[in-house]
């Protein structure tokens, strides 16, 4: 099996922070959003190689993988980003067994392994919500099988809102699918791999719809921040030693070399290694490597790495190497 992740966007919604470092490398818990994906792509096994679609800060991304990870990889540069099936089209020099298609600006928990036994064409994941004017929907038939997917529909023709994980048996039938949609118009300057998916269905493909166990975003600040609260509360909490003058409510994930005093930290809270934290209080927030705070309150936040925050009081966002300094403090 072929796995293909396409990572090329700039992460504008998470800007600052983007501008230094990729959205899927982003860290919750003290652990890049891509990690958590490539950990469960490691422990599925039967990889033959993967397919890294790249583009804004395409370095960082290649530096990454081949320090921490062992799978045979390809980088393929996206120079024009016009949209997911344009993306998934670059890999096809590579693709000459059932793919498995990734987008990774979100955490899943799901069991890949059915992947093995499925007979069908395809798979899709989806996650039920709510919220579904805000998705794009899988509408199915009686026997649990894709029809069409619906873009932030009006009516709540369905709730299951499609995750971009995907699992694609019959690649051939796809690629045949992604020709037909990069020969039309574009929508809104975009070709999108779901009406590949559409295309396949229209020609007899049978793809499957499965609902995920759990679904966490991390493509904008307030779910980024809701994401670490999740990871932390399932298991990637870490507790510093016991420090006089420090208050510590969990759950919250504080590497080492982290310098804590005169502060509560917590809940919700991930600290980077080299930080520095003194008579200040921090909630809800992802701080980074050797930054330093003091003399403030900050939740709601995210702060890049080398940022000196001094007397705040707020929800603060800033990227790496940043100052606001107070004179309030």
């Amino acid at each position: 099996m072929k796995v293909i992740i396409p990572l090329a966007g700039k992460g504008t919604r998470l800007r600052p922070h983007t501008h230094v470092t990729p959205k899927p490398m982003l860290e919750v818990a003290g652990k890049p959003v891509m990690a958590y994906i490539l950990d469960d792509l490691a422990k599925l096994g039967g990889i033959e190689q993967v397919i890294y679609i790249t583009g804004h800060l395409k370095e960082k991304v290649e530096a990454f993988v081949s320090s921490h990870y062992s799978f045979p990889s390809v980088f393929v540069e996206q120079k024009v980003q016009n949209g997911t099936a344009s993306a998934v089209a670059l890999a096809r020099p590579y693709v000459d067994a059932p793919v498995l298609i990734i987008f990774v600006d979100t955490i899943f928990e799901t069991d890949l392994s059915v992947i093995q036994t499925s007979d069908a064409d395809g798979i899709i994941w989806v996650k039920e919500v709510e919220d579904y004017q805000r998705f794009g929907v899988v509408v199915t038939d009686a026997s649990g099988n894709m029809t069409r997917i619906v873009e932030k529909p009006s009516e709540p023709v369905s709730r299951r809102a499609n995750i971009g994980l995907y699992y694609i048996r019959n690649w051939r039938l796809l690629y045949e699918g992604i020709d037909h949609v990069l020969a039309q118009p574009t929508v809104k300057g975009e070709y999108f791999l779901t009406d590949a998916f559409q295309y396949m269905i229209d020609h007899g493909a049978r793809i499957q719809v499965i609902d995920v166990d759990g679904w966490y975003d991390a493509g904008k600040l307030d779910t980024l921040l809701e994401t670490n609260r999740v990871m932390l509360e399932k298991g990637r909490s870490r507790r510093p030693p016991p420090t006089p003058g420090v208050r510590i409510f969990d759950p919250v994930y504080v590497e080492d070399g982290v310098v804590l005093e005169h502060s509560t930290i917590g809940p919700n809270v991930s600290i980077g290694a080299g930080a520095r934290v003194v008579h200040s209080l921090i909630r809800d927030a992802v701080i980074g490597r050797r930054a330093r705070i003091e003399h403030s309150a900050l939740h709601d936040s995210m702060l890049g790495e080398d940022v000196v925050v001094a007397g705040v009081r707020g929800a603060v966002t800033l990227g790496s190497n940043s100052e606001v300094v107070s004179g309030e403090g």
